[in-house]
């Protein structure tokens, strides 16, 4: 399973701040969700849908084949901007241990991009509930 982009969330920082403005920052997610990998058909499915966000999302993850511990995490949404959000959370949680996707604050690192300032509070469940998703998959593979 890929996790693309291969973004840093240092990279992803500076690309904010060089950026700016709320309107360039969006224009750059979505260009980061265009970019991800599709899941496979037989992925979109009940089990795998994140329940609480305002568009359909699906997400999957799998323990890395060639990094021990590591979790790969792969998701896609029927929305362009939330998938650009699933980037982010990619750039996140994706390749790393059940203990380094928990001790990471969400809080902390969607408060550095911006987005709980701009995003409306039906996206910003939805991206949380996508976070909670992520936390429990590390807690069930911890």
């Amino acid at each position: 399973m890929s996790a693309t982009p291969d973004l840093t969330l240092d990279e992803l920082y500076e690309e904010f701040d060089d950026l700016g403005d709320w309107e360039d920052q969006c224009d750059y997610l979505i260009d980061l969700g265009f970019d991800l990998p599709k899941l496979p058909p037989a992925a979109i499915c009940d089990e795998n849908k994140v329940h609480g966000c305002q568009s359909n999302v699906w997400l999957i993850a799998e323990p890395s084949p060639d990094d021990h511990g590591a979790i790969q995490i792969l998701a896609n949404s029927d929305a362009i901007i939330v998938n650009g959000l699933i980037a982010v959370l990619i750039a996140m949680y994706s390749g790393k241990t059940a203990e380094q996707i928990l001790a990471i604050d969400p809080h902390a690192v969607f408060g550095r991009l911006g987005l709980e300032r701009h995003l409306s509070v039906q996206r910003r469940n939805g991206l949380f509930g996508m976070v909670e998703r992520i936390r429990d998959i590390a807690k069930a593979s911890a």
